[in-house]
């Protein structure tokens, strides 16, 4: 297993600033090698921050959009007008400052019966992209995903005890609620699928994840207590960006 490198910011301004940055910089490497990045939002309020720097294109923070291929990580189940959908977040701060073209934009589908009917049709997405057949094993590589990790330890959608956690013959699974609200149903990509990526990219701010960073970067916890130690790559990249608050409780920050 990959050990995950550390970087610590003095606050969420700056982390945000430090993870637009490391994003252009892969966004650049990826084209110039692969001729195009692959790019996996995430929900919440700090990637919402570092999508409004990735949308000015200022120097440093600028991305070749026409070769960049935008997906999601997790969603819940509302329509994309929602407050609580994720892709409208990323939609409003960054897609819609962007020239990314709208066939590079890949939302997890919310207009079926169900969770496990947008994942499904996610995964077919995901195959006919990378032109491999759906849920085969080795899944392919994303470039970059970006996560977070909640209150509870839990990372994309994939939320302590829930049956997602020990999905491994799908890329993409529905998951009920967590403890956490909103309270709904959700789709998320899987352990098999984030584990690939080439650079996992975790974004972490407050306090209140002091206690639950440390576990996770200086124990070993079970996957069902806190999912986000599940993230495991064995050949990509697994970096965390925490500012100070999420730090504080470190005994080491190499």
């Amino acid at each position: 297993m990959v050990r995950p490198e550390l970087r610590i910011c003095r606050d969420a301004e700056e982390l945000a600033g430090r993870a637009a940055e490391i994003i252009a910089a892969a966004a650049r490497n990826s084209i110039a090698e692969r001729g195009r990045f692959t790019l996996v939002l995430s929900g919440g309020s700090t990637p919402q921050k570092t999508y409004s720097l990735l949308g000015t294109g200022d120097i440093g923070t600028a991305i070749d959009w026409r070769s960049t291929f935008l997906f999601l990580g997790d969603e819940r189940f509302v329509s994309v007008d929602d407050p609580a959908s994720n892709f409208g977040m990323a939609r409003r701060s960054l897609i819609d400052h962007v020239a990314v073209p709208p066939s590079n934009v890949f939302p997890m589908p919310t207009d079926g019966p169900d969770a496990a009917d947008g994942a499904r049709r996610y995964g077919e997405t995901i195959g006919r992209f990378f032109h491999v057949a759906t849920d085969s094993l080795p899944p392919p590589c994303f470039d970059l995903v970006q996560l977070g990790l909640g209150d509870d330890g839990h990372t994309a959608s994939l939320f302590p005890g829930n049956p997602s956690l020990s999905v491994t013959d799908r890329w993409v699974t529905a998951s009920p609620p967590g403890r956490l609200p909103p309270s709904l149903d959700r789709i998320t990509m899987t352990f098999p699928i984030l584990n690939r990526a080439r650079l996992v990219l975790f974004l972490v701010t407050g306090e209140k994840k002091a206690a639950i960073v440390r576990e996770i970067l200086e124990g070993q916890p079970a996957v069902e207590k806190y999912p986000a130690a599940g993230i495991r790559l064995t050949e990509g990249k697994v970096t965390w960006l925490l500012d100070e608050a999420a730090a504080r409780l470190l005994t080491s920050r190499a």
